[in-house]
């Protein structure tokens, strides 16, 4: 990929909302049953409350760059995409964007209702810029790609939301803007045009074209984003490579998680789970691991009554709850006092994300303790996939590859056998 010139520069960007605003705004017959029920709140002002969506933004985006933006709901992410879609002004600050952009913020942004399918596709071709050759050139793809034959001549207000956002989203992306501004919208559509969507995306992107994307789906970033941007409060919490800055808020949301079982198991047992840490490699965070090397995990178990002929197993699932890998020990003679489980692994070539340990104690048929353990390992090393999103495998390893040349054998011949 080539990064060349800037086409979206932000520059101390903020947005300030009053709160309640919508609620001054009523007609004179609410103003008068409000004064006949109680005369004087007439004279009563509303408390002129002000909370700023985002303060003192800066960023730059280069062309062909996909950029991801990532943090809590009402961190100001979706402000942030509305303000360079100008939906909206900025209270403080500027922004520059350079080139046609394209912008698919929430279901309902961008088509008129009356309007049909046909007609919406051709008013926001033109609305990019684009001529009625171009548009006619791109119909039957954008069509096609939304699965809306049969309906395309429909008034969209008769359209479901998953009908909206698959026209939608074909529009934004085959009139081929410059710039594709894409918000939380994907959660909409099913599974199969998720995927359908972020290999378009991806193509986007291959074509030297600059998506800025926001999801809370992380591993979608992760697949797509070369860059990310964590907004946190309004502001830029942190702006980097994707895997570090993923990672680096994943284990934020999990430091808010106390460490140890997920649920109450009551108190009424000879031995229960603790608590667990990456021992070895140590980084900043006991509960990420950063690095493709040898690495322990410490687990902790606290056996109140001497247990025989125990029998101890031990999982890793991943967001999806898919299983990673499990392993199971017999026989063992625990006496009362905490214990410590080590295991080592020689790598544990995982996809970046978060994955959960889950622990289980017996003794003879009897459970004594099962518990998922809080917070989340996460894995929070470099990617090493293919870059397209289907190709991405669970796996995550580095590989040398070499391309040479032989000289051919005589014994060798020229052409295959028929």
């Amino acid at each position: 990929m080539s990064l060349t010139a800037t086409v979206i520069h932000v520059e101390g960007l903020g947005k300030r909302y009053r709160r309640g605003a919508l609620q001054q705004r009523s007609l004179l017959r609410d103003h008068l049953s409000r004064a006949l029920k109680s005369p004087l709140s007439v004279f009563r002002r509303t408390k002129d409350e002000k909370f700023w969506a985002l303060k003192d933004v800066s960023l730059e985006v280069r062309e062909g760059e996909v950029l991801g933006l990532i943090g809590r709901n009402g961190a100001g992410k979706t402000t942030l995409l509305k303000i360079l879609s100008r939906i909206t002004w900025p209270t403080a600050g500027w922004a520059e964007i350079h080139g046609r952009v394209g912008s698919l913020l929430e279901v309902g942004t961008g088509f008129h209702p009356e309007l049909t399918g046909r007609e919406n596709t051709f008013l926001s071709g033109a609305i990019l810029g684009m001529s009625k050759r171009e548009i006619f050139a791109k119909f039957d793809e954008i069509v096609a790609f939304a699965e809306l034959e049969k309906f395309i001549d429909t008034p969209v207000k008769h359209y479901s939301s998953g009908m909206y956002v698959r026209l939608a989203f074909a529009v934004a992306a085959h009139l081929e803007p410059e710039i594709l501004l894409v918000d939380e919208v994907l959660a909409v559509g099913d599974i199969n045009f998720q995927k359908k969507c972020l290999g378009k995306m991806g193509d986007a992107a291959r074509k030297g074209r600059t998506v800025v994307l926001v999801s809370h789906q992380l591993n979608q970033i992760r697949r797509l984003a070369h860059r990310a941007v964590w907004i946190d409060g309004g502001g830029v919490r942190r702006d980097g490579a994707t895997h570090e800055v993923v990672s680096a808020y994943e284990s934020e949301m999990a430091r808010g998680d106390r460490n140890g079982p997920q649920q109450d198991r009551g108190t009424n047992s000879k031995a229960r789970f603790l608590r667990w840490e990456i021992a070895e490699p140590r980084g900043e965070s006991p509960h990420s691991l950063t690095l493709l090397t040898p690495v322990t995990f410490r687990f902790w178990l606290d056996v109140r009554e001497p247990v025989r002929h125990a029998h101890h197993g031990i999982a890793l699932f991943n967001a999806e709850r898919q299983l990673m890998w499990a392993s199971a020990e017999d026989n063992l003679m625990l006496e009362p006092g905490i214990h410590e489980l080590r295991y080592g692994f020689p790598m544990l070539p995982l996809r970046p994300g978060p994955y959960t340990w889950e622990h289980s104690i017996w003794e003879g048929d009897k459970q004594l303790d099962f518990c998922g353990f809080t917070p989340e390992m996460i894995v929070a090393t470099e990617g090493f996939q293919h870059p397209r999103d289907e190709w991405n495998g669970v796996l995550n390893l580095p590989v040398e590859f070499r391309l040479s040349m032989e000289e051919r054998s005589s014994n060798v011949p020229n052409s295959p056998v028929r």
